[in-house]
């Protein structure tokens, strides 16, 4: 992947929801590969709308970690990024005040709203409670990508706030 500013070493998440793996990268060379991961139930897409139960493609930050979360784990993301933003502009699906909202937020560092209608809540996390088998068989999540507990686990030692996420 180039042209991406890698932060921490420079480690960076690779999500392809083709082969529905997710790697650990440092620079161009994999670290760790966790295999078998579930995406959104209605598939990827790069026009992300709330409640679609689609995962958004692009390239994210982690922007925050619920160690609380039902999920068991959760790994934010800072969806809707900009590129999310000005697109979902361009096309008339979010309006002028939105962008706004989104680019300030981002300007300073902030989260983006998770209210508007991209949608948002977007992540990285583990099934929680959730049926193992269920997780091996079908993509089920509402746009997150999701790993096993025990993946997140490992999962864990590489990702922290900050690290870029590829989503493709």
């Amino acid at each position: 992947m180039q042209n991406v500013v890698r932060a921490d070493n420079g480690i960076w998440i690779d999500v392809d929801t083709v082969e529905q793996t997710l790697s650990v990268m440092q620079g161009d060379i994999v670290q760790a590969v966790f295999e078998n991961v579930a995406i959104g139930r209605y598939g990827t897409t790069w026009s992300k709308v709330t409640k679609d139960d689609k995962t958004p493609l692009g390239r994210f930050k982690v922007g925050w970690v619920n160690e609380k979360s039902r999920y068991y784990r959760f790994f934010g993301l800072d969806y809707p990024n900009l590129d999310t933003a000005k697109r979902a502009l361009e096309e008339n699906r979010i309006d002028e005040e939105t962008w706004l909202s989104i680019k300030q937020a981002k300007s300073s560092g902030r989260t983006p709203p998770q209210d508007t209608l991209l949608g948002g809540h977007i992540g990285i996390h583990g099934i929680g409670r959730g049926d193992q088998e269920i997780h091996h068989k079908y993509n089920w999540t509402n746009g997150c990508v999701a790993l096993t507990n025990e993946q997140i686990d490992q999962l864990g030692k590489w990702i922290k706030p900050g690290i870029w996420v590829n989503i493709r």
